[in-house]
């Protein structure tokens, strides 16, 4: 079974960082394109990063540019996501997915999901 196992989550205040990881799917998977998304509390599921392999990164959230950065380890297949600055608005379950080929901007277009990791930020 293909996995992605997301960690780092957790609880900080307003200002503060957390650096969230996503190991896998393994090493046959290792040139698909991996993405960051979230979603909050009755709001749908939306996509904050994604990384090629070649680690062209994007940023689809106008609010993260600039305190989010994403991140890949090919070698570990793991992608990483650094949020710094947290404010409670981006207190979210955190989700990394994949998939082969390039950019995909939401979640219909991603094969394999983790389990999700809860961030909360507060005020």
């Amino acid at each position: 079974q293909v996995q992605l196992v997301e960690s780092g989550g957790g609880l900080v205040q307003t200002g503060g960082s957390l650096r969230l990881s996503c190991a896998g799917p393994g090493r046959a998977f290792s040139t698909y394109y991996k993405a960051w998304f979230r979603q909050a509390p009755g709001k749908e599921r939306e996509f904050v990063a994604g990384i090629s392999w070649s680690h062209t990164s994007t940023y689809d959230v106008d609010s993260v540019k600039g305190r989010f950065t994403i991140s890949r380890d090919n070698a570990k297949n793991t992608v990483y996501l650094q949020m710094n600055s947290l404010k409670p608005e981006d207190t979210a379950v955190y989700y990394c997915a994949a998939k082969p080929g390039g950019l995909g901007r939401t979640d219909r277009d991603y094969d394999y999901w983790g389990q999700g990791t809860q961030v909360t930020v507060s005020s």
